[in-house]
């Protein structure tokens, strides 16, 4: 007689497990789906700034060198031509050194969700 309620009890366990399984998975995939606009917002805005960036320093460099070379045409032009591709190599060479930095210093992709899994499973292996 005593088989009756335990099955009521188990199922309703079981039920409820399932609900926090759920719920649990739920949140995980919105903080993912966050954590992934935010990414993409991160990139666009780098990606359009350093387009504008490059644009703009393009123009500023040559109307500069073009001055440059057009200032000392009559004496030394070759000179002149000469000190400004050097000048455009060690920009450009400063450029990629700024953004390697800036890689590295990216946050980690799904860094905060894979926090939350790890948190998540020492939790659930505690409870065992």
């Amino acid at each position: 007689m005593s088989e009756g309620p335990a099955p009521a009890g188990l199922f309703a366990s079981l039920r409820r497990m399932l609900a926090t399984l759920l719920e649990l998975g739920s949140t995980r995939l919105e903080l993912v789906s966050v954590e992934v606009q935010e990414q993409i917002e991160y990139a666009t805005g780098v990606l359009l700034w350093g387009i504008a960036a490059i644009f703009f320093a393009s123009l500023a460099v040559l109307l500069f060198a073009l001055t440059i070379v057009i200032v000392f045409w009559d004496e030394h032009r070759v000179l002149a031509a000469c000190l400004v591709t050097v000048g455009f190599a060690l920009i450009t060479v400063a450029a990629i050194v700024i953004v390697r930095r800036r890689l590295d210093r990216r946050p980690r992709f799904l860094a905060a969700s894979a926090g939350e899994l790890k948190r998540d499973a020492a939790a659930l292996g505690a409870r065992e």
